[in-house]
């Protein structure tokens, strides 16, 4: 395969057909125990009262300062389900976290060292990256009985360059399966183009157009063990459903876009002051 890292022309052909594509094994079990390991130590110093509940059954409202903020910061986000008819958690903190995000890849020094590797970065290349950029990082939870449900989106909608040029690594830190709430998508769907952006105004944020409707039958489940990266299209329609299964399913997410000719939309929610720094190739 070259350089780790490196797509061959299978790769590169199932990604470019399907939208989507497996490289199995892709970080150690080094890399996955020691982001796991600096996680519980995240969450050891986490204070409780500054936080705020991650949905995206419900976006489309006024949006709280702590969320804004989270892009340059390591923020933490509850299921809606954490919390008691009483306002209080009904289990521990690290069993009632949603996600941490968004600038783990830039702040924290374990999740940096993986997000701007050098396998990661011609893994980019080898895409097409001529200067990419990590805009985006969050290490997902998905808790056992209360892991939320993640409606069909394309991650385009949400991190919006002129033209379109998002791609996902979502990296297996645990077995990811149909019954803990494996990643789904409906394969080619990234052809068909953006169907919607989420939009940051005045009053907050909101989709530009309404959710279309989906056959659930053309969605297919992409199960994959720990280490496994799946390499998402900006354009694919993907999913998750809630976790009722009783084991957790950890997942480190990181988001990139393309800086070399393309533009950084204003209405995007996130909002830098500080540029992110390329990532190249070594």
């Amino acid at each position: 395969m070259g350089l780790a890292g490196n797509l061959n022309s299978d790769n590169l052909n199932f990604f470019n057909s399907q939208g989507y594509v497996v490289l199995e094994s892709f970080a150690s079990d080094e890399e996955i125990e020691a982001m796991r390991k600096q996680m519980d130590h995240l969450l050891d110093g986490f204070d409780c009262s500054t936080s705020s509940v991650f949905s995206t059954t419900n976006q489309q409202k006024v949006t709280d300062d702590y969320f804004y903020e989270s892009a340059e910061k390591i923020s933490f986000f509850f299921e809606e389900k954490a919390f008691g008819d009483d306002g209080n958690l009904k289990q521990p903190k690290e069993l009632s976290i949603n996600k941490v995000g968004h600038a783990l890849h830039e702040l924290d020094p374990v999740f940096k060292k993986f997000s701007r590797s050098e396998k990661t970065s011609n893994l980019l290349h080898s895409l097409g990256y001529k200067r990419p950029v990590d805009i985006q990082s969050m290490y997902i939870f998905k808790q056992p009985g209360i892991g939320g449900e993640v409606v069909p989106h394309q991650d385009n909608s949400f991190l919006i360059t002129e033209p379109s040029t998002c791609t996902g690594l979502w990296l297996a830190l645990e077995d990811a399966t149909i019954i803990n709430g494996c990643l789904w998508a409906i394969p080619g769907s990234h052809k068909n183009g953006l169907v919607r952006r989420f939009i940051r105004g005045e009053e907050g944020v909101y989709f530009d157009r309404p959710p279309p409707s989906y056959d659930q039958n053309d969605f297919v489940p992409i199960e994959v063990k720990a280490g496994s990266l799946v390499l998402i299209h900006g354009d694919l329609i993907h999913q998750s459903f809630e976790n009722q299964s009783s084991k957790s399913r950890h997942a480190y997410s990181l988001h990139v876009v393309e800086t070399d000719g393309c533009r950084w939309s204003q209405e995007n929610w996130i909002r830098r002051k500080v540029e992110p720094e390329p990532l190249y190739a070594s």
